[in-house]
């Protein structure tokens, strides 16, 4: 009965988001390119995306979704650039995503899933930088971030993706536990079963936990979703993958 009433409610959403992005054809057209981009991580679509969303957010400063929309952007750009091996761009283009994170929630506090992308790319800063005391600054902000989070939509599929990563990502005496992360993405899957990225994310948790066949079980399902998806095929391979979201 829980789980019916989790279905309705991301129904619900969805046919609301559905509603609003059909009386904003701008928009649409940016979140395309910004798919297209997370799929390839090219370059050129993603620096379309973030000229298309950067401009909305300019005629529109207003606009929470806009901003959370183009901190998306940003955090794949970044990825892009960690992919091809430019570091500096890569800090660069998440210091951009933080930055349109936070107006975002400037403009709507109560968003969950901009909560949860601020933890993401406080948690991808962990990941770009070295030494003990990055993490130690920067983790505690990544549960912060994930707690409000949940307190305002504990059922969201990206919230739960979100706190899936935290999981992962963490040390042991930090919080880390990779069966917890493995509940978090099973259960942001039973909510949203078509987000190839966090059957990755599951993979690569499988992986971490040394089951290999859940692993590739996993990412299978990944690459059925997504065929073209560039952070399933690299971590299908076996190679090092860059923090998607």
């Amino acid at each position: 009965m829980k789980q019916l009433g989790w279905f309705l409610a991301l129904l619900w959403f969805q046919v609301a988001l559905t509603s609003a992005q059909a009386g904003d054809p701008e928009l649409v057209a940016g979140q395309k390119l910004l798919e297209e981009g997370r799929t390839t991580l090219a370059d050129k679509v993603l620096n379309d995306a973030r000229a298309s969303l950067l401009q909305l957010t300019q005629k529109n400063p207003g606009n929470a979704v806009y901003f959370y929309e183009l901190a998306r952007v940003d955090y794949y750009r970044c990825n892009a650039a960690d992919v091809r091996g430019d570091k500096k761009a890569a800090e660069t283009t998440l210091d951009q995503a933080l930055s349109d994170a936070q107006q975002s929630l400037k403009l709507d506090e109560r968003s969950a899933i901009a909560h949860s992308l601020l933890a993401d790319v406080y948690g991808r800063r962990i990941g770009l930088g070295r030494g003990f005391m990055l993490g130690a600054r920067l983790g505690p902000k990544v549960v912060v971030e994930n707690k409000r989070a949940q307190e305002l939509d504990g059922n969201n599929p990206r919230v739960l993706a979100s706190l899936g990563r935290q999981y992962l990502h963490a040390p042991k005496m930090f919080g880390g536990d990779l069966d917890k992360a493995v509940a978090s993405f099973q259960k942001s899957l039973q909510l949203d079963p078509s987000n190839d990225e966090t059957y990755v994310w599951l993979g690569v948790t499988y992986r971490k936990k040394g089951d290999e066949a859940a692993a590739n079980r996993a990412l299978d399902e990944a690459l059925r979703l997504n065929p073209r998806s560039g952070f399933a095929q690299s971590t299908k391979a076996g190679k090092t993958v860059a923090s998607g979201r």
